[in-house]
């Protein structure tokens, strides 16, 4: 077994894992409305996609429908932080924003195996949506670390939305993201 096979094992092992952590939520977050229930389905799609996407050749052509799907992901975390009831404040939009590129980087991972783009402007996409991915990652994964932003070792280990443990999730997919879009670059 190669390196490469068994970075793909930990990738996949982190997105199926994630997948039912989304999936999770989804279905016993009782009271959560539309956008809520939306937004599970969508970490849930797209963390399931990402779980068996490292064992595609770089040769296999994706369908076109996954950059559509993905596309219109991308674009429903702005929106419906637009359309919310709640207001469309900038922090509203700010929290959405990485689940908007996370689901960019999965509309742009197909196009940059495509030849779509040439290779400058390809490698500055991949590089903005790594950059975005990473930091997003970096910041949930420290987020509730001892002596980061003044947070105690007794903190607050609910599970339940924004907590540690859902920051973990979001924070791990964020990386395995963007090892995965460095990986098929």
């Amino acid at each position: 077994m190669s390196a490469t096979d068994v970075l793909h094992g930990m990738l996949t092992a982190l997105f199926a894992a994630s997948a039912v952590y989304a999936l999770r939520h989804a279905v016993l977050a009782g009271s959560s409305g539309w956008r809520d229930r939306g937004d599970q389905f969508l970490h849930t799609v797209m963390a399931s996609a990402m779980a068996v996407m490292p064992w595609h050749r770089v040769g296999d052509v994706p369908p076109p429908g996954q950059t559509v799907f993905f596309a219109a992901a991308a674009l429903w975390f702005p929106l419906t932080g637009v359309l919310s009831r709640r207001g469309p404040g900038p922090a509203d939009l700010a929290r959405r924003s990485p689940y908007a590129v996370g689901m960019a980087a999965m509309a742009w991972m197909p196009l940059r195996h495509s030849g779509v783009a040439d290779v400058r402007t390809g490698d500055l996409i991949t590089g903005v949506l790594t950059l975005c991915l990473l930091a997003y990652a970096l910041r949930s994964l420290t987020r509730d670390m001892p002596g980061f932003h003044g947070a105690s070792v007794g903190g607050d280990v609910s599970t339940g939305i924004g907590g540690p443990v859902d920051r973990f999730w979001h924070g791990s997919t964020a990386m395995g993201t963007a090892i995965a879009l460095l990986l098929h670059h």
